[in-house]
């Protein structure tokens, strides 16, 4: 029974709730950039490219030439395909973006809570200074 017992508090740990929650998260952030990524930002790079589909992009290893990745991949041979490689550079730039954007903001947000958790400290008023300068110059002349 212990070993169950310490495998519920183990599962129940803030910590691992906190975990679970940010994978789920973060799948869902992931279908995301992922329709931006093929449904915003590779149209536009096609348009620019004049109208090239990185995802056809390969080369063949057996020095045969294919009309198409489809094709390739149905005579079995060995191809590179490095508009997929393209493809994955751009998520991974789009989704280190959109990260740099959240943290950013939840800076923000933190530096806002702690000015104004934290007052302002106090200095001496004017009569305290006033009263200060007096007492050294009583010190002075005696």
């Amino acid at each position: 029974m212990g070993f169950f017992k310490d495998f519920k508090a183990f599962l129940f740990q803030k910590d691992i709730v906190m975990l679970a929650t940010a994978v789920v998260i973060g799948a869902a952030f992931n279908k995301i950039v992922t329709s931006v990524v093929n449904d915003v930002i590779m149209p536009i790079i096609g348009l620019l490219t004049g109208g090239i589909d990185f995802t056809q992009k390969f080369i063949s290893l057996t020095g045969e030439s294919y009309p198409s990745l489809e094709a390739a991949q149905e005579a079995n041979a060995a191809v590179i395909t490095y508009g997929n490689l393209i493809q994955a550079i751009i998520y991974f730039i789009i989704i280190g973006f959109f990260i740099f954007l959240v943290l950013r903001s939840y800076e923000k947000t933190k530096k806002k809570e702690n000015v104004e958790e934290a007052p302002a400290p106090k200095g001496p008023t004017q009569e305290e200074i006033l009263l200060e300068i007096r007492d050294e110059l009583k010190k002075q002349n005696t």
